[in-house]
């Protein structure tokens, strides 16, 4: 049998907060081996993400926040699948304004480990972006899942509501930049980066008011 590895895929959809809506594509990782996997933010479209599956049993749908375009398939894929759908309690409000009938079935919580195909992913809570962000870190794959925390060349925006610039370089400087610098990091949208890439510009992103 296969070990685990990182399966993507990109799906397209919009994002739509304070009375906007733009395109976006989002990546989805799936972390797993031949037999079982993890879903990291069901984004857009549950057939896709199914079929890259394939036949394996999905073990959790973790989302990394509640913006609706990383969360609008993920009741779909659970229906398909029986998979839980699990998210940081601090962002129920912005869940709730996608999925107002259907609630997340389990909470995330910082420092908890989620087994899947012989590795951890550890929770790390990253607020900023949104209030119940957070990241998933595979120090066996020496990988880090960012969601819409840290891009390949800046934090994620929070321009928007329930965001706050002073919170997400709090949450990079001190759960991300001090992961190993070979870690690679796995973005919600765009490409991916490493910590070591990243790191040198948290003085620049603070004095730009990214």
């Amino acid at each position: 049998m296969a070990g685990a590895r990182i399966d993507h895929l990109v799906t397209s959809g919009t994002f739509s907060l304070d009375g906007g809506t733009w395109d976006v594509d989002n990546n989805v990782w799936i972390v797993g081996d031949d037999t079982e996997a993890v879903v990291i933010d069901a984004a857009h479209d549950a057939e896709a993400i199914a079929a890259a599956l394939g036949g394996r049993a999905l073990r959790a749908i973790v989302c990394t926040h509640a913006h609706n375009d990383h969360i609008d398939a993920a009741p779909e894929l659970a229906t398909r699948t029986g998979a839980p759908v699990l998210l940081h309690p601090d962002d129920l409000p912005l869940w709730k304004q996608t999925h107002p009938e259907r609630a997340p079935d389990a909470e995330l919580t910082d420092g908890q480990t989620i087994a899947v195909a012989g590795v951890e992913l550890t929770v790390l809570h990253t607020p900023g972006h949104a209030p119940g962000a957070v990241c998933l870190y595979a120090s066996a794959l020496k990988a880090l899942f960012s969601g819409d925390t840290l891009f390949a060349g800046g934090p994620g925006a929070t321009g928007r509501s329930y965001s706050d610039f002073g919170t997400i370089i709090d949450s990079i400087r001190d759960r991300l930049l001090s992961l190993p610098g070979e870690t690679a990091v796995y973005t919600g949208h765009g490409d991916a980066t490493t910590v070591a890439a990243e790191a040198p510009h948290l003085q620049e992103w603070v004095d730009r008011g990214f």
